[in-house]
């Protein structure tokens, strides 16, 4: 008996690194400090709980994953276009990182300027509370109403447009 708690032990101890560190776990945190917890289901509806508008995310969103460490990755039907101010790309996938009032690390978003695309590397509410939202691109940054995200943006799958004016469909 004392041999089989002995093996039991030598498992557990060799087994619990290999949990602790495994990657192969999908974890959904829904709880945020600033916020009454309630459960939430649709990725439009959360942002709201990280003081972000509703419709910085297209209205394809097919699925999406959040770790407690804020960490996500949202899975669109297929890559599209949106027209805020600017002309906007959304990736198949986008990722970041989630944190209350701003996404960093940001991945498979892009905005046209002027000629060229540029990756938005970060989205944080302004903190000058003048209902602005702030897009970065490497150490540049975009001020932009917050208005313009409220409502959830339709996503169109090709962009067409000339120099004197945009047409999406």
């Amino acid at each position: 008996m004392a041999d089989l708690r002995l093996i039991f032990s030598a498992m557990y101890l060799f087994m619990l690194p290999i949990l602790f560190f495994s990657k192969t776990y999908v974890c959904l945190n829904l709880y945020n400090p600033f916020h009454d917890f309630k459960a939430v289901t649709e990725v439009h509806d959360l942002l709201p709980n990280y003081g972000l508008p509703r419709g910085l995310l297209p209205d394809n969103v097919e699925s999406y994953t959040l770790s407690p460490s804020g960490s996500f990755s949202i899975q669109l039907t297929n890559p599209c276009y949106v027209h805020f101010d600017r002309l906007v790309y959304f990736d198949k996938e986008i990722k970041g990182k989630l944190s209350y009032g701003g996404v960093h690390e940001v991945s498979g978003i892009q905005a046209k300027k002027l000629f060229l695309w540029v990756y938005v590397s970060a989205i944080e509410v302004s903190k000058d509370e003048d209902g602005m939202i702030e897009f970065f691109v490497g150490p540049l940054s975009e001020k932009l109403p917050a208005k313009q995200f409220e409502d959830i943006p339709v996503c169109k799958s090709k962009a067409v447009g000339t120099r004197s004016s945009l047409e999406y469909m």
